[in-house]
């Protein structure tokens, strides 16, 4: 008899695990973790001797991850150049969070702000993270809040403008050890009407405000504004960028 070969176990393919994020409607709890982690970031820190501003220009290949699905937007292949400034401060005492980093980006049809606070001794929670935006309907000159959900927004037609404005949060995220992240943003509909996000006010009007603060204590206005016109007449700043929207529609540590 012919010597049966044995069988070759079939190939295991290595498992993947994809976690989706409720970022529209968030769970009970998790609403619950996002407010006591607004809850707990200092309004009056005590920041350390130390800082850090930056700025530059960076080549934007991929879309711009505050845009949401449902918004009416035509996104070119060319990647967009956007100009940056990011500023950093350490917080002096042995507090939950050990820094905080906002940073300003503007590619001359989209501008996103980030603020960022790092926990010092993450045991469950990393970082909170919070974001605004805005974008352009027709022009680099005619800007309007992309993160409202109301008919009428406000108009920006400049980072000045847009910085005055003290523009509201539109997304929320908490970086957890060893779990999932927690988010919140402000979702359109791709099809019928808007979800209701009525419940969640209370957490962006929160959001909004910690961004404000944070504003106001890192002299935002004036940094940025600063920092961006030395972008602006760098050698190579010069050159007008080329966004990838036609029409409108998560840092370094």
């Amino acid at each position: 008899m012919a010597q049966q070969q044995p069988e070759t176990p079939p190939a295991t393919q290595p498992q993947v695990k994809v976690n989706m994020l409720n970022v529209c409607t968030p769970s009970a709890e998790e609403q619950k973790e996002i407010a006591a982690a607004l809850a707990r970031i200092p309004r009056q820190p005590l920041f350390a001797p130390d800082f850090e501003v930056a700025r530059g220009r960076s080549t934007l290949s991929d879309m711009p991850n505050f845009l949401q699905p449902g918004q009416s937007a035509h996104v070119s292949s060319e990647p967009s150049v956007a100009s940056y400034v990011r500023i950093r401060h350490e917080f002096a005492v042995q507090a939950l969070f050990s820094s905080v980093q906002y940073s300003f980006s503007n590619d001359g049809q989209n501008m996103v702000e980030t603020l960022v606070l790092h926990v010092r001794d993450p045991k469950e929670l990393i970082q909170v993270a919070l974001e605004d935006s805005a974008s352009a309907v027709s022009s680099p000159e005619t800007m309007v809040i992309a993160n409202t959900l109301e008919d009428s927004a406000s108009a920006v037609a400049s980072p000045e403008s847009m910085l005055a404005a003290n523009t509201p949060a539109s997304r929320i995220r908490l970086e957890r050890f060893g779990k999932s992240s927690v988010a919140l943003a402000r979702c359109l509909a791709s099809e019928g009407p808007a979800p209701d996000q009525s419940a969640y006010e209370p957490l962006f009007r929160s959001a909004s405000q910690v961004l404000a603060n944070y504003r106001s204590l890192l002299g935002v206005k004036r940094i940025v504004l600063d920092e961006l016109t030395k972008v602006a007449g760098s050698p190579r700043g010069k050159t007008a960028p080329r966004s990838k929207m036609a029409r409108p529609l998560e840092d370094k540590k």
